[in-house]
């Protein structure tokens, strides 16, 4: 099972993540070396959005742990946020292949 976790990010994203950088993106890397995060970064040239993806059995739940943890929600860089489940069908990491 795979989920997309998407972030709203504030404004001053830019300037705001700096003081909560760090403690991010160490976190993200341990949730990669969990095997639960498989990509994550913004989208888009400004405003700022976040995309995660997460993979794991229970990954919806990976992923609402992970933001409601995450010192960029907490410290309200990230002004709100989606956690979805994502079938997926293609590729080589995909959780329900479907080949025709």
């Amino acid at each position: 099972m795979h989920a997309v976790l998407e972030y709203t990010n504030a404004d001053d994203y830019l300037e705001a993540r700096e003081q909560y950088r760090a403690v991010h993106l160490k976190a993200a890397w341990e949730a990669v070396k969990r095997g639960e995060l498989l990509l994550g970064g913004t989208v888009g040239g400004g405003p700022y959005t976040g995309l995660l993806i997460f993979t794991r059995e229970n990954a919806l739940d990976v992923a609402q742990a992970f933001a409601a943890a995450d010192p960029y929600v907490t410290g309200g860089v990230v002004t709100s946020w989606t956690a979805r489940p994502w079938t997926t069908v293609v590729g080589n990491d995909a959780a329900t292949p479907v080949r025709l």
